[in-house]
């Protein structure tokens, strides 16, 4: 996982359209119990280089209800975004991940990590690749039928503050679908650690 790790860093394959260069985000290793694929880096964990070190991230370990230390420890998460570096400024956000990351270097990444990691797929992006037609007609729905994907996925809003509306109008959300999450993370943070 090291080597894979180093050659990640290194990957330039998109960098022509980075606005800010390439500069990969990850956390890695071939131990984790879980794996976080989100959207890619914002701004601000594109300068510091620490993954989801934003409201995002504060809002995830939230609704996780983990502390920053475990979070942080690449034997218990995996964040592998969809796309690894900050893909620049849209009119409302950020541009989506860039498309070359995933296919790239998803499936070694996952071929290297031990075990049957458990997998949240947070926003559009990662639910499409990965759910592919088992994924509903939009997020929503998705998300609404979590129930369908364990034990191996969980699929998630992407906790940026623009969604807090979305939140507010799924009461579902928070009273039914973040206790279930609370609980798959506690079961995958007490798996024995792979052989």
């Amino acid at each position: 996982m090291d080597t894979l790790l180093e050659r990640i860093q290194r990957c330039e394959v998109c960098k022509d359209h980075l606005p800010l260069g390439h500069r990969p985000v990850v956390q890695l290793s071939n131990q984790s119990k879980i794996i976080i694929i989100g959207q890619a880096p914002g701004r601000r964990v594109h300068e510091t280089g620490i993954p989801c070190n934003d409201a995002s991230g504060r809002k995830l370990r939230e609704w996780m209800n983990v502390d920053e230390a475990t979070f942080y420890d690449p034997e218990v998460f995996s964040i592998m975004p969809m796309g690894f570096c900050y893909p620049g400024k849209a009119i409302s956000g950020d541009l989506p991940p860039r498309p070359e990351c995933a296919p790239l270097w998803h499936p070694r990444i996952l071929k290297s990590i031990k075990g049957s990691p458990f997998i949240l797929l947070i926003g559009q992006y990662a639910q499409r690749y990965y759910l592919k037609k088992g994924g509903k007609i939009n997020l929503t729905e998705t998300v609404k039928r979590y129930k369908e994907y364990l034990p191996q996925y969980f699929p998630l809003p992407h906790p940026s503050p623009r969604n807090q509306n979305w939140v507010t109008i799924n009461s579902w959300f928070m009273e039914k679908a973040i206790p279930e999450l609370r609980n798959q993370i506690q079961l995958a943070l007490h798996q024995p650690k792979p052989g």
